[in-house]
């Protein structure tokens, strides 16, 4: 994949023509587990980074069955109809135990799916807490850089450890429905706090009422949390993805929510404090990286690992004597 015709250097001017093949195959690169893969991933992300940015990074969470792969289906359609180039990052849930995925969500988004102007792509959670999957906001980066300048990343809908995705976005949509217990969602911290926009799904129908009268619960709820960094706190809105109902007003409202945070500098801040967040990040998986992969540590660790499922050590002096040999290799046994 990094050979001579298909360099990063080659594979970038590619992608920024617009060429969704070479974008796939960008993106396929930096999610590479394979070690010969990382010099050219880096090297791509580092100069994707340079023409990157420009654009609005949008987090879209709920629980399942929500809606969230319609309601991106007609929301990013709307958005290309206002002139944007719509990117989806869609994580699928994978398995805990084989870390396969079903990777469907591109089947939901028919509408979306035959926009020229529009890219899907679905990637493995692969067990990552948070929602996200491992190389979002490199998949991210090079979407910006191929000229899409909305990015909508749908989350597993995980619940509240989806907090993380705040990390990555510039603003975060939370999609509830009325009747499954949502409205008590409103006095837990966590993902409520880390949402800039509430919308109240399926909102139609037979739903119309109890989804009001969620919508009055949420509002009252939102009002005892403290206000997000920018100042302000999420409003709450009703649409259905199914008829359409509402989902000009959403894409009003992430629009005038962009353009605000952009004015005063929020944006901008929050940018530069996910970036310190990544870096600290990348630091935490080379470290993690390396310990599993030492040789002394390798070597020890199925023993270890037998003797605490055994019961014969307990779980904190293996993992203390992990880190002993790992630190002071060599060194006698204390």
């Amino acid at each position: 994949m990094s050979g001579p015709c298909n360099g990063p250097e080659n594979l970038l001017g590619q992608l920024r023509t617009g060429d969704r093949v070479a974008l796939s195959r960008a993106i396929t690169l930096v999610e590479s587990t394979r070690a010969a893969d990382l010099p050219a991933a880096r090297s791509l992300v580092r100069e994707a980074m340079q023409v990157a940015g420009a654009s609005v990074r949008i987090g879209i969470t709920g629980i399942p069955g929500v809606g969230k792969s319609t309601l991106i289906d007609a929301l990013g359609s709307r958005l290309i109809g206002m002139g944007h180039r719509v990117a989806v990052l869609a994580i699928d849930p994978s398995s805990a135990r084989t870390y396969g995925s079903i990777l469907g969500d591109k089947t939901r988004m028919e509408r979306l799916a035959a926009e020229e102007n529009a890219f899907i792509r679905p990637s493995p959670g692969g067990g990552n807490l948070g929602g996200v999957a491992r190389r979002t906001r490199e998949a991210m980066i090079l979407c910006e850089a191929a000229g899409y300048d909305r990015i909508l990343i749908e989350t597993v809908g995980v619940g509240q450890n989806e907090a993380a995705v705040d990390q990555l976005t510039d603003l975060n949509l939370l999609l509830m429905i009325g009747g499954a217990g949502d409205s008590l969602q409103g006095i837990k911290r966590g993902i409520m706090e880390a949402a800039d926009l509430i919308a109240i799904n399926k909102s139609d129908g037979d739903n119309d009422r109890r989804n009001r009268r969620a919508a009055m619960d949420l509002r009252q709820a939102v009002a005892l949390l403290p206000p997000r960094p920018s100042g302000h706190r999420p409003p709450v809105l009703l649409c259905s993805a199914t008829t359409g109902a509402g989902i000009d007003a959403l894409a009003d409202e992430l629009e005038s929510a962009a353009r605000r945070d952009h004015a005063s500098g929020h944006a901008q801040h929050r940018r530069q404090e996910q970036a310190r967040w990544w870096m600290r990040t990348i630091v935490e998986e080379a470290l993690v990286n390396g310990f599993y992969n030492d040789p002394g540590i390798r070597t020890v660790l199925p023993t270890l690992e037998e003797r605490v499922s055994k019961g014969e050590l307990n779980p904190f002096d293996a993992a203390q004597e992990l880190l002993r040999q790992y630190r002071h290799p060599g060194d006698p046994r204390s």
